[in-house]
């Protein structure tokens, strides 16, 4: 007699995942009482058990379908939803229907870029993400929020900067762009000695003014999306910036066949 197979969830991958939705909402909330600070800093937080959940669920083996779409909702929250109000709540009410769009903007790029990496698992090149990641949008206008706050900047001033960089940072995420997503390197090979000194010596950067260095890192991250994209290619087309990004993939192909780039 077959017994049958039981329901159920793994606990510690989705349990990361609770966490990091947690964070996301928590972020919304901070930002409706105006502490603008914890909100931003909760965004990051969420990074981390983002970071987390798959890690773990690959490790102990609990991968499935459920954790799968479940990461997928709770990325939508703590890097969509969650960014997009904090940024309103802080420097794009004053100015109204533009200050919505522009948060509007960038919940809909988040949609969707969620939405295409999930189609793309198993063909997409596993080298780069074609457009921004979300947590890493999350993360620029997360930092942003948090330098402003740092340095006692009211977001009000400074609304259409503030609108700049969230609508850009939507558009970003849907573009064709091609970020290094650092999967090629062997986190299981051994080092020299000097890059645990350096990885020390980042840790005392950051922690020194964490706010500023956060931020220009991840806006650094943004703006070489474009940069890569633009290396790689021999003349820049409306395919290499938006669209479906099939004759992107192609003409690389069709390059790396002829020799002509590595």
């Amino acid at each position: 007699m077959i017994e049958p197979k039981r329901k159920g969830i793994y606990l510690l991958p989705n349990l990361l995942t609770t966490a990091g939705l947690f964070s996301g909402f928590f972020a919304v909330v901070s930002s409706m009482n105006g502490r603008f600070e914890a909100a931003a800093v909760a965004i990051f937080v969420a990074m981390i058990f983002d970071g987390l959940d798959g890690r773990v669920a690959r490790i102990t083996n609990t991968q499935s379908e459920f954790g799968a779409e479940y990461d997928s909702m709770a990325d939508m929250v703590s890097f969509g939803v969650a960014p997009a109000l904090v940024a309103y709540n802080w420097g794009l009410a004053g100015l109204g229907k533009i200050g919505w769009l522009a948060a509007f903007i960038y919940v809909a790029g988040a949609a969707l870029r969620l939405a295409r990496f999930n189609t793309q698992i198993g063909i997409a090149d596993s080298r780069f993400f074609q457009g921004l990641a979300s947590p890493a949008a999350a993360a620029l206008v997360a930092g942003l929020i948090w330098v402003g706050v740092e340095y006692n900047v009211d977001g009000q001033d400074y609304e259409i900067v503030v609108a700049l960089i969230t609508g850009i940072s939507g558009l970003l995420m849907v573009s064709n762009f091609k970020y290094n997503s650092f999967k090629e390197l062997n986190w299981h090979g051994k080092v020299p000695f000097v890059v645990l000194l350096l990885i020390l010596l980042i840790f005392v950067v950051v922690a020194t003014e964490p706010s500023l260095v956060l931020f220009i890192v991840f806006l650094l991250y943004a703006l070489a999306g474009p940069v890569n994209t633009f290396r790689m290619v021999d003349k820049v087309r409306l395919e290499d910036v938006v669209g479906d990004g099939e004759e992107i993939e192609l003409s690389e192909s069709d390059s790396n066949k002829d020799g002509k780039k590595e």
